[in-house]
């Protein structure tokens, strides 16, 4: 009777173990989807100053025509 309850108790934690492992992934992958997030925005917004600039340095060579 020993062995049997033995085996469901190291069972039982590894399922606890690899519960727990889990929630600490799904945190991780939280936090990396809003890194993400927020470069994403970042390059949106440096692509949106360097499309200005570029209007601005073309006008500015049409000027001197």
């Amino acid at each position: 009777m020993f062995w049997p309850m033995l085996a469901i108790a190291l069972g039982f934690l590894g399922l606890a173990v690899l519960g727990a492992l889990a929630i600490r992934v799904f945190v991780e992958v939280r936090r990396l989807g809003r890194q993400v997030a927020e470069a994403s925005q970042r390059i949106n917004v440096a692509a949106g100053d360097l499309e200005r600039s570029a209007e601005s340095l073309a006008r500015t060579g049409d000027a001197l025509r």
